[in-house]
């Protein structure tokens, strides 16, 4: 990817999300993987297995607090695979207002990974950490620990996005939301 100028402060920056029903719910970015393990088959995998089930629970009991958003990273990276295990993760994804992904946040993607907090390879967690930090939501959900999800790398974006006018949503698996 090219590097292209970095926009601080940049006034065409998304304002944070009203609430998509006119109430004060937190605004919730659903990466990827929660759609995954929600429509998988059971894994034979315990850790995963697990993992499968707490999505179900979190997306049964708990979803409904809060409004859902994704962007076109995930509908891109969920549309693929296996054509039934697409159709299924659709199915949910439709339901789910998509945020744009704007200029702001591929240039903040593009920051995030030429500091090298996210790996060159890994373009799509970076932006699905750009968009919903430039959209400003409450919490970014999901079971990606190595990339997304990990304490030591949310703790240098929390610092690097500040230098850009951003507050890092919290980011955090569905066991812990």
């Amino acid at each position: 990817m090219v590097f292209g100028k970095i926009r601080r402060n940049d006034q065409r920056r998304q304002p944070a999300l009203t609430s998509l029903q006119g109430t004060m719910k937190p605004t919730v970015y659903i990466e990827t993987t929660i759609l995954s393990y929600l429509v998988s088959r059971p894994s034979r995998d315990l850790i995963v297995a697990g993992r499968q089930e707490i999505t179900r629970e979190w997306w049964e009991f708990s979803a409904l607090s809060f409004d859902l958003v994704l962007s076109q990273v995930v509908l891109d990276e969920i549309s693929a695979g296996d054509p039934e295990h697409a159709k299924n993760r659709m199915r949910h994804a439709t339901m789910i207002p998509a945020l744009e992904v704007t200029q702001s946040a591929v240039d903040l993607a593009q920051a995030i990974q030429h500091r090298g907090l996210i790996p060159p390879g890994e373009v799509r967690d970076a932006l699905h950490i750009s968009v919903a930090t430039v959209w400003r939501t409450d919490y970014l959900l999901t079971w990606n620990c190595k990339h997304i999800a990990n304490a030591q790398i949310v703790r240098q974006l929390e610092k690097y996005v500040k230098t850009y006018g951003y507050d890092l949503p919290v980011i955090c698996t569905p066991e812990s939301l």
